[in-house]
């Protein structure tokens, strides 16, 4: 028998692989997505955070860029430590960024720290329940949860098609997508 945090260790490898191979062979898969963002069926919102891509991570920068036109504030996530959650700060392109706790790029410590409408997530693997395999940190489905015990929150996860799984084995608190962007479309989760 397989045990299960096994299993999602292997999946995560397989997906990484996958990710890789999606970037590499549709390298205008970003900008595609954000050009299929129907703007209309995203909730209303004054502040959306996208991130900073790592590796073989979908580009939000085409999307950050149609999102920030229609002049809602844009914010990154800053990580404080490693079992933390997130926090989100607004990003001002005339600011350096600042390496967090992980070493990703982010806000300088003197941005002003906001409660985003809209998060924009990377991942490795999605469903269409909502279902989200990030890298196995654990670090969005904290922030995810903190912000939805405040206020609802819409959360956009962004990947590449060929990153869809047939039906994750999700556990309590993991936090589900409410929408995942690709650059074949949008693809709207119904909850059940």
């Amino acid at each position: 028998m397989t045990d299960p945090a096994s299993a999602k260790l292997d999946l995560r490898r397989a997906l990484r692989v996958r990710r890789a191979a999606l970037a590499k062979s549709a390298p205008d898969a970003a900008q595609r997505a954000a050009d299929l963002a129907p703007i209309h069926a995203l909730p209303a919102f004054a502040c959306f955070a996208g991130y900073h891509a790592l590796g073989s991570e979908l580009n939000p920068s085409p999307l950050i860029r149609r999102l920030s036109a229609l002049g809602g504030l844009f914010a990154l996530p800053v990580c404080e430590g490693p079992d933390a959650p997130l926090i989100f700060r607004l990003w001002d392109d005339r600011d350096r960024p600042v390496p967090d706790a992980m070493g990703v790029p982010a806000p300088p410590p003197h941005a002003p720290r906001v409660h985003p409408d809209l998060v924009i997530v990377p991942l490795l693997g999605f469903d269409r329940r909502g279902g989200r395999l990030g890298q196995g940190g654990g670090h969005y489905d904290r922030t995810l949860a903190a912000l939805r015990a405040v206020r609802p929150v819409f959360v956009l996860g962004l990947a590449y098609a060929g990153q869809e799984a047939p039906e994750l084995d999700l556990e309590p608190h993991d936090q589900r997508l409410d929408a995942i962007l690709t650059e074949n479309g949008y693809i709207p989760v119904e909850r059940p």
